[in-house]
């Protein structure tokens, strides 16, 4: 396995909209791996293919302490449940260091592919709908940050090009 380089907001990169998958194979499952690994390392919960840079329907997450209930979608699709919303403190590994709140449906229908490339339901709640929510979103290249107040986002963007510029890497 290997740890695979997050981008960070506002590289352009991040706004790149993911190609379904053609076909489960080991190459696939590498990458799902790849993405744990790298995902548990940041530390975070979640993880789009999009922010490592490989513009494929692929998400993995984790909510447990011990890593471990690994959840693997492929091509993921979701439907709303409820007119109900949560409003619930976001952060990103791609925007790292600034949370905000962001308000959200609080149940979901997720349809997607595991990593064997089986079809799976699952009905989600709170937290994991959230996050499933917040990792599909950069598939379609938007963030946590374009559910913000541009004032907010404006802000974060200037302190996280600042940073990027002060270690030389580009944004």
């Amino acid at each position: 396995m290997a740890l695979l380089k997050i981008l960070e907001f506002p590289d352009p990169r991040l706004r790149t909209i993911a190609e379904p998958v053609e076909q489960v194979d080991n190459e696939v499952r590498k990458l799902i791996d790849d993405m744990f690994e790298t995902m548990y390392d940041a530390p975070g919960i979640g993880l789009a293919a999009t922010q490592v840079n490989v513009h494929k329907r692929i998400v993995v997450i984790d909510l447990s302490e011990d890593k471990s209930e690994p959840l693997v979608m492929i091509n993921p699709e979701f439907e709303v449940l409820t007119g109900e919303e949560d409003k619930m403190q976001e952060g990103c590994l791609s925007v790292p260091g600034f949370y905000e709140n962001v308000e959200r449906p609080n149940r979901i229908r997720l349809n997607a592919l595991d990593r064997d490339g089986k079809p799976y339901e699952l009905i989600a709640e709170e937290l994991l709908a959230v996050c499933i929510q917040h990792e599909l979103d950069h598939l379609n290249g938007k963030l946590f940050v374009d559910h913000i107040s541009r004032l907010k986002r404006d802000r974060i963007r200037s302190k996280l090009e600042k940073k990027h510029k002060l270690e030389g890497t580009h944004a």
